[in-house]
């Protein structure tokens, strides 16, 4: 949703700066008026990832938790192989959102087009 926001529905309120339709040059646009926003962003993106990282790591090396179980809900399958289906599936679904983002992003860089923009021009 985030790929798309500026194109669909204008700048993110608080962010008048980013108004270019794909986010590499919004993201520019965002450094040169307002450097700080991303070196902030990047500060509180490296805290939580530290600590979800440490927290994460020694609950697996504990045997607290498996990898990708972050203990939310109980409609989890109830079978080992159902389990293993799914947990399949998350990873390939993980996979193919990754593909998507990098294939806006590089498009966005080679034609400055945005994401609805360049799906548009493709059918015309």
């Amino acid at each position: 949703a985030g790929a798309v926001w500026v194109e669909a529905f204008g700048p993110a309120p608080g962010c008048e700066a980013a108004t270019a339709k794909n986010q590499m040059d919004a993201f520019w646009q965002i450094w040169n008026s307002h450097p700080q926003y991303i070196a902030a962003s990047l500060v509180f993106i490296m805290i939580a990832e530290a600590v979800s990282g440490i927290s994460t790591t020694t609950g697996r090396e504990s045997g607290e938790r498996e990898p990708g179980f972050f203990g939310f809900g109980s409609n989890f399958p109830k079978t080992d192989a159902d389990m293993k289906k799914m947990q399949d599936k998350e990873l390939e679904n993980g996979r193919l959102a990754m593909w998507a983002a990098m294939g806006l992003i590089f498009q966005g860089s080679a034609n400055h087009m945005g994401g609805l923009e360049a799906l548009g021009a493709t059918f015309n």
